[in-house]
């Protein structure tokens, strides 16, 4: 029975989702994108003119089915009501809305439930901002990267250019901070680092030097686990 997750948590920008996905890939593990999933709601707000100021209906949020895909080695894909909407995630309108859609409870909570419920069913590797904390408490290895703000940005900057979109410097610097003090300061689920986290500034490290510590990390914790298949 799979039994051990593994969580990435920290700010915006900071590289979570790259280092999640290499490592599920190394460890043979599942990876779930949870800010995708934030992401599909969002994206189904903005389409379907939903306030992101005030908690939504139940039976709304109860309503839309959120689906994620892995595939290992390939692009991961995320299903809004049936549709593959993997492409369409990353738009500036859904950068800029995404941390209120996330600080509305009930959508956390069904949410939560749902990530809850892949790793209780997989060995998963699972990034976010609450996956240590809320969702995976257990967690047999926790990280929490950071990195200073202007390499943040750096990257911002990569990932729109990549995907055809435009902001300029000081847009992108401001839609960090703004989400930076949302996920901090927000009621339900912030973000924060819990105490046995392993915290890691990937300012100045490469990829590979992140997945290397990380993956060395991951063997020895998941061979003391008291948790065995």
């Amino acid at each position: 029975m799979p039994c051990h997750q593994i969580s990435i948590d920290g700010y915006a920008a900071c590289g979570k989702s790259t280092l999640a996905r290499e490592l599920a890939d190394e460890l043979n593990f599942i990876y779930i994108d949870s800010g995708a999933m934030y992401r599909g709601v969002t994206l189904y707000f903005l389409r379907e003119g939903v306030s992101f100021d005030t908690e939504p209906p139940d039976a709304l949020v109860q309503s839309i089915d959120i689906r994620f895909e892995y595939v290992p080695g390939a692009a991961d894909k995320l299903y809004l009501n049936g549709e593959d909407v993997s492409t369409k995630l990353r738009t500036s309108q859904v950068n800029e809305n995404v941390s209120k859609v996330a600080a509305l409870p009930n959508v956390r909570r069904r949410l939560v439930a749902l990530q809850q419920d892949y790793g209780h069913t997989h060995n998963v590797v699972m990034d976010g901002r609450d996956i240590g904390t809320v969702v995976f408490p257990g967690a047999v290895l926790k990280i929490f990267l950071t990195a200073n703000l202007e390499t943040r940005v750096r990257r911002r900057m990569n990932d729109i250019k990549s995907s055809n979109q435009y902001l300029n410097v000081d847009e992108i610097r401001t839609n960090l901070l703004t989400r930076d003090h949302i996920d901090s300061t927000r009621a339900d689920s912030p973000l924060k680092q819990s105490e046995d986290s392993v915290v890691i500034d990937n300012t100045n490290l490469t990829r590979k030097e992140q997945l290397v510590m990380v993956r060395s990390l991951a063997a020895l914790r998941i061979q003391e686990s008291s948790c065995k298949e």
